[in-house]
């Protein structure tokens, strides 16, 4: 499973504040220490309500393949912040993200193929997050399918059933389950999966053991990636032991620390 570290995002005072600065160092030094945890990508924001944020992007984006190989995760909402990462990009990017609105559609799809990038699709459009898996599912084929129309094959996208908090919308995290099985169903072979799965803790007092446990529910229904925190070391555990009963790593007696 693709480990995407969640990071090197705005969002943390601490990283808005290095962005701000334009402090290299701290920047620089949480990107490899996420890569010595065990990420395999890097998602980068700027965070919200910037400004700066095209210029910004560039920056970020250039300051961290200085010192990190990993495919870097382009994470924005806007299409000018979006496209000044791709050019400061060196290697292949995974695109983050793009929902099935036409507006977002019509402007992302074309910028995956003009860079020859990844893209993440949400499920989700101007009315919302589907209520169900199979509407999800809906969504998701319909992403897929305008996709194809643009030359770009299901094996470059990563379809994201949106993860909700448990303590606003209890009922989801099952749902959210059901989807990734479902979207499975929608080609092959079956295409990529992708959560951010700290959203589902957002607000609650037990952030890690929800975290872990519901990785554990998405692994085994199939999930492909998930952008998370590779510095806590439990949810790690749980991943690592994941793939060993998932057969997707050699078991040995020391697996946690292969």
């Amino acid at each position: 499973m693709l480990i995407i570290s969640e990071r090197i995002n705005g969002l943390f005072t601490s990283v808005g504040k290095a962005i701000d600065a334009r402090d290299s160092k701290f920047i620089q030094g949480l990107a490899v220490r996420q890569v010595e945890h065990g990420a395999q990508a890097l998602d980068v924001n700027v965070g919200p309500g910037r400004d700066d944020a095209p210029a910004a992007m560039d920056w970020l984006v250039r300051t961290v393949q200085d010192v990190v190989s990993e495919p870097l995760c382009i994470d924005t909402s806007g299409p000018k912040t979006m496209e000044a990462g791709l050019r400061a990009a060196r290697d292949k990017v995974i695109m983050n993200s793009t929902t099935a609105e036409e507006k977002k559609m019509e402007r992302f799809f074309p910028l995956c193929r003009e860079y020859d990038a990844e893209l993440i699709c949400l499920c989700m459009d101007e009315r919302g997050v589907p209520n169900s898996a199979d509407a999800r599912a809906e969504m998701a084929m319909l992403m897929m399918t305008r996709a194809m129309e643009l030359d770009i094959m299901p094996e470059r996208l990563l379809l994201d059933p949106l993860v909700l908090p448990v303590g606003a919308a209890q009922d989801q995290g099952r749902k959210v389950v059901q989807a990734v099985q479902a979207f499975q169903l929608l080609n092959e072979p079956a295409p990529r999966t992708v959560v951010g799965l700290s959203n589902v803790s957002n607000g609650t007092k037990q952030r890690s053991l929800l975290n872990r446990t519901f990785l554990a529910m998405l692994m085994g229904a199939g999930l492909s990636a998930a952008i998370m925190d590779p510095e806590d070391e439990e949810l790690m555990k749980v991943l690592k032991a994941g793939q060993v009963l998932m057969n997707e790593q050699l078991y040995c007696d020391d697996f946690l620390r292969a």
